[in-house]
């Protein structure tokens, strides 16, 4: 076993995702690796609905499908368990009209997920982006996070922020620089698998959000490692 495995092993995960889908993109492979080596994996995911897809078509895909495709992930990457905060079709894509303290309280107190009752240690957010669910989410999860008296309130070791296929469109100031990575090259193919149950939301080869760009960020990845295939992460808090 190696010093990573070691550390992944005696790790409980919770993954924070502004939508299903979001924690495949960025995590799927380092929650692959936590379950193999033992460890705990539970994802909160913040909203579920209806969305009409930009492709020229109206195409709507239902919340009820995305729950679906939710659960066949979970199912898939053997997460301990998982949470939906919002499924109501008013709050899908307008996560950052919710009050931060209100969503803010969600994840810290609320959620049967909260930081507060499953006391994770390591905690993996969505970097902030263009996307308004994004950004609500980071700057809420960020917050919850915050550093405070063990004894009044539960804090996380290990704070990481994951990638998104479309944080390149980004300011130059905003962009996703990785200083922390997780090697997937054995589970590499069990995060393409997760993404393919996503099926609604995938594209075709061209588009940032295919299976194929996946495949080629995660190799990409690794080539900075010199590893076969990574996922990066960019490092808010670890303490040892």
């Amino acid at each position: 076993m190696t010093l990573g495995d070691e550390y992944l092993s005696q790790q409980r995960l919770l993954v924070i995702s502004p939508h299903a889908d979001d924690e495949s993109f960025g995590c799927a492979g380092t929650m692959a690796r936590i379950k193999d080596l033992g460890g705990e994996v539970y994802v909160m995911v913040c909203s579920v609905g209806d969305l009409k897809h930009y492709d020229g078509k109206d195409n709507i895909v239902t919340g009820a499908t995305r729950s679906d495709e939710l659960k066949n992930v979970m199912e898939y990457l053997k997460v301990d368990d998982y949470d939906i905060l919002y499924d109501d079709a008013e709050s899908h894509l307008r996560l950052d009209a919710i009050p931060r303290r209100d969503l803010i309280t969600k994840i810290e107190r609320e959620s049967k997920l909260a930081y507060d009752r499953l006391k994770p240690t390591m905690v993996a957010i969505p970097v902030s982006s263009y996307n308004q669910d994004h950004e609500a989410v980071f700057r809420a999860a960020f917050t919850a996070a915050r550093p405070g008296v063990p004894d009044l309130k539960p804090f996380q070791p290990l704070v990481i922020g994951y990638n998104n296929t479309s944080l390149f469109w980004s300011l130059e100031r905003e962009k996703f620089h990785p200083n922390f990575y997780v090697d997937i090259s054995d589970y590499l193919e069990q995060k393409l698998t997760a993404l393919s149950l996503h099926s609604s939301q995938m594209r075709d080869d061209v588009h940032h959000s295919s299976i194929q760009n996946v495949e080629y960020t995660a190799r990409l990845r690794g080539s900075e490692i010199s590893v076969a295939a990574a996922e990066g992460y960019v490092l808010f808090r670890q303490v040892l």
